[in-house]
């Protein structure tokens, strides 16, 4: 078994917040260099908030999955928001729940419960054993993922040569058709896990989590909430099946179990009374709701139909590098900027091309094609906006999870305190596994 390799982490360092703060807070987008990331704060905060509601309006526990922002920040603003207080978070990377440690998040009470969102990779259990120890004196639980028997045998031969004073807490991830991970209710597949896990000596089964990727394609709040429906018959079905299995084995389990769904789609769809009505059948543990895009948003989530392009709160800063009249086959006007494929995404969606110009400059202009470092920015049929070299261009990003990432920190601004173009802090991004 591999030894701890968390503190290693230590040596990725970050942007110093301090000097970024001191030389951009207060410069206007045009003063900035491109391409940069921008985040309204205002945005962000009505944003949390909005979840927040959404949790209160099914009697749900909130848990917000940090992996599009990556920041302290972002994840007080998830956790405190005017609607609510919660203290549960999911993480994607261990550089991420390091982080959240290091920033004293947990040691201040923000953040109480850790989930490492993805099947626990073998060579990652003693770097998750010290984060679980390091946090135990702060009265925060660090739960893991499960969905395979080698995990579990696994975590039983870690315990063997590093005895610990409580079992590891777990989520076991439940398929409800997505097939990214997970095992499928109903299944003898399934049944054999739950018997395995229910029974392990290391092991105490927190709930059961169940995540609809998928429900990205939905079009309407009635597609979303499908989806969610999906996902809580899953995770309810899978719970009666471990209630019946618990009568054999002794219960050292979380009782309730705890039924984790959502997504961001399927979470904003939770707010309309046709989906609340599913509460009225009987859940076998307690509800949880989790998403993770919602603070930022993104073209993606607009296409659902489930926000308003006011809830988008990122945006790329690019320059108009050159222009080509009349270049594209219907025989309209094209442009290039500074931002590509790194700085953007590949990802595209429903709407299509990589991006979408906002106010100012270059309304009526679409990112269409990309390369490495720069884009090709072509004329929507019909827009009358016109754009020249030199221009600062807004883009609203197909996928804020993948372009934030490519970005060391933020420009934030924040619309409710007047100028939406002055920056008024910066966030530092956290990079690296």
């Amino acid at each position: 078994m591999a030894a701890s390799n968390l503190n290693a982490r230590a040596l990725v360092s970050l942007p110093d917040k301090e000097f970024l703060c001191k030389e951009y807070v207060g410069k206007s987008l045009g003063d900035l260099p491109t391409p940069g990331f921008v985040v309204d704060r205002a945005v962000v905060a009505s944003n949390c908030a909005a979840m927040h509601d959404s949790a209160k309006a099914w009697d749900a526990n909130f848990r917000a999955h940090v992996k599009t922002h990556k920041t302290v920040e972002g994840t007080r603003m998830q956790l405190k928001s005017s609607s609510n207080t919660t203290h549960a978070v999911v993480v994607s990377t261990l550089m991420e729940a390091w982080h959240i440690v290091k920033s004293g998040l947990v040691e201040d009470g923000t953040v109480r419960d850790i989930l490492y969102g993805v099947p626990v990779g073998l060579n990652k259990i003693a770097d998750l054993a010290q984060l679980s120890d390091e946090i135990k004196p702060f009265d925060a639980e660090l739960r893991l993922m499960v969905d395979n028997i080698a995990q579990l045998r696994a975590l039983e031969a870690f315990d063997a040569t590093h005895p610990r004073v409580s079992r590891w807490s777990v989520f076991v991830k439940v398929d409800q058709g997505m097939k990214r991970s997970g095992l499928v209710p109903s299944t003898s597949a399934m049944t054999d896990f739950l018997t395995t896990v229910l029974a392990s000596t290391s092991i105490s089964v927190y709930g059961f989590y169940c995540h609809s990727g998928n429900a990205y394609a939905s079009k309407s709040v009635e597609e979303g909430s499908s989806y969610l429906s999906a996902e809580l018959n899953a995770v309810n079905t899978v719970a009666a099946e471990a209630l019946a299995l618990l009568t054999r084995t002794p219960n050292v389990h979380q009782q309730p179990f705890v039924l984790s769904v959502g997504s961001t789609p399927s979470t904003h769809a939770a707010c309309y009374d046709e989906v609340r009505a599913e509460l009225k059948r009987v859940l076998n543990g307690t509800l949880e709701l989790h998403a993770g895009n919602y603070p930022f948003n993104d073209l993606q989530q607009l296409a659902t139909g489930m926000i308003t392009p006011a809830q988008i709160a990122p945006y790329v800063v690019s320059q108009v590098i050159s222009y080509y009249p009349g270049r594209n086959t219907e025989g309209g006007d094209e442009a290039m900027c500074d931002v590509g494929g790194i700085g953007m995404s590949r990802d595209t969606g429903p709407s299509g091309g990589f991006g979408e110009i906002l106010d100012g400059a270059g309304v009526g202009w679409t990112l269409y094609k990309i390369s490495q470092e720069h884009g090709v920015l072509r004329r929507i049929p019909g827009a009358t906006g016109g754009i020249q070299i030199g221009d600062i261009i807004k883009i609203r990003c197909q996928h804020a999870c993948l372009t934030a990432a490519a970005y060391p920190f933020y420009f934030v601004v924040d619309s409710s305190e007047g100028d939406a173009d002055k920056v008024v802090d910066v966030w530092v991004a956290w990079k690296g596994w």
